[in-house]
């Protein structure tokens, strides 16, 4: 996913006016109006007349494809021809059906720039942009994180000035939010794939102890599976009068969470913006930045 800081990098904001400016005077004469790369390109319709308009490739598929059955179909189709005329495979694209359909916008926008470049090279794409990218990898294994920045579009060998400002001013108010902050202003699919992803973290090493975690917020909120997941992670145990084993009232709970949160602390794993009222009030954000700092210290396991 693009850091949602970068969304409001002007760069990034021009290539997405000058991709719109150029696919609707393209369909112009067909009467189609896209107003947003993110929610008119994921059924195919508008790649489907761009193929024939640029490309002046006629593929025979239904028009309007209601069922995501249909659209994922017909997008496989166009995309395959696509990807033929733009001379990459289904490898080395940095897009695909799922991630089109899926309204991704880092991939489409990788799409339409390559289309602009192979059909039309002499539109004038804004150079030099780029994002930041954070992505989840889940696997039997666990799970893996990466930061990188995505180069969208290229320019001269020295980028001018302005688009490394841009870039630099949109990492400095990345650094101002944390991931969770982030996060929390994706869409909500996104929010329940990294929730699934912590879980399935969480549950990996709660499974030795006959222990599985459903609902984040409300089974961290009383401490004891914050305090047993982080025994399990450190590998040690944590004396049974020192904390409340079945807690009946917040100050119970209370106790427990701000034990754990001082354990955190007494081993270097830095939970920023995190108070045990948070955690025991069922805050989302509270209890994801907390599974989130055991998950970076030990997302080997």
């Amino acid at each position: 996913m693009i850091q949602p800081t970068f969304l409001n990098d002007p760069k990034l904001k021009k290539l997405k006016e000058v991709l719109l400016d150029w696919i609707n005077a393209t369909l112009k004469a067909e009467h189609i109006v896209v107003l947003s790369l993110e929610e008119d390109l994921f059924d195919g319709l508008v790649f489907h007349h761009l193929l024939g308009r640029l490309a002046n490739e006629h593929v025979y598929v239904e028009e309007i494809a209601i069922t995501t059955e249909a659209q994922v179909r017909k997008l496989s189709i166009i995309m395959e021809i696509l990807n033929d005329k733009l001379g990459v495979t289904e490898e080395t694209a940095k897009w695909s059906v799922s991630l089109i359909h899926g309204k991704d916008l880092l991939a489409t926008l990788h799409l339409l720039v390559a289309m602009a470049k192979r059909f039309q090279p002499d539109l004038p794409l804004p150079p030099n942009v780029s994002v930041e990218v954070v992505s989840f990898e889940v696997s039997k294994s666990g799970i893996k994180s990466d930061k990188h920045t995505e180069h969208i579009t290229e320019g001269q060998s020295n980028p001018d000035k302005g688009s490394s400002d841009s870039v630099s001013e949109a990492g400095k108010d990345s650094e101002k939010q944390d991931l969770i902050d982030e996060l929390m202003l994706l869409e909500p699919h996104k929010i329940s794939a990294f929730k699934q992803a912590i879980l399935h973290f969480v549950n990996k090493n709660m499974s030795p102890l006959g222990l599985q975690v459903t609902e984040i917020e409300k089974q961290f909120a009383d401490g004891v599976m914050l305090l047993l997941l982080i025994g399990q992670l450190e590998g040690f145990f944590i004396p049974l009068y020192e904390f409340t084993l079945s807690p009946s009232s917040d100050p119970e709970m209370l106790h427990n969470v701000t034990l754990a949160l001082e354990i955190l602390c007494d081993r270097d794993i830095q939970v920023d913006n995190v108070d045990a009222q948070g955690i025991v009030s069922q805050d989302v954000k509270a209890t994801l930045r907390v599974l989130y700092a055991l998950f970076k210290k030990h997302k080997s396991r």
